[in-house]
């Protein structure tokens, strides 16, 4: 006997959470990925996209650990670098979401990846401004 039927429906649970995450359904999407996750935790597209549904639905703790565990199987992978700045900003953490789309603005100059760069230095400007702080180095 093959484990072909099960590898079938996991790769149909895949596709159905990538189709549900373009249609801004990230909750049916992560229902979706129960199945895939269970089954391939360490695959860096699985993790993209749990960290795409986790990010698109405010789950900002566990896309980060999901855009994080991307980045520790594949450092080189400038989306996922992007994609955890993203969700670090969010969470007020300035500093580290600067390194983190500092390098994956140096990895590949996307114009998305210079403006969440621009957004995250401005914020960071603002707040050393205020507390009376100031660094030349961003």
């Amino acid at each position: 006997m093959t484990s072909q039927p099960a590898s079938d429906g996991i790769f149909e649970s895949f596709r159905r959470a990538e189709m549900l995450i373009a249609r801004q359904r990230p909750l049916d999407a992560l229902q979706a990925l129960v199945p895939v996750l269970e089954s391939q935790p360490d695959s860096v597209s699985v993790q993209l996209l749990a960290g795409r549904a986790y990010l698109n639905s405010a789950q900002l703790e566990r896309a980060e650990a999901a855009f994080a565990r991307v980045v520790d199987l594949d450092p080189a992978d400038h989306y996922a670098r992007f994609a955890l700045g993203k969700a670090l900003h969010r969470q007020g953490r300035l500093g580290e979401a600067h390194a983190q789309l500092k390098m994956a603005a140096a990895m590949d100059p996307r114009p998305e990846y210079q403006e969440a760069l621009g957004e995250v230095r401005a914020r960071m400007a603002l707040s050393d401004a205020e507390s009376g702080n100031s660094d030349e180095n961003r």
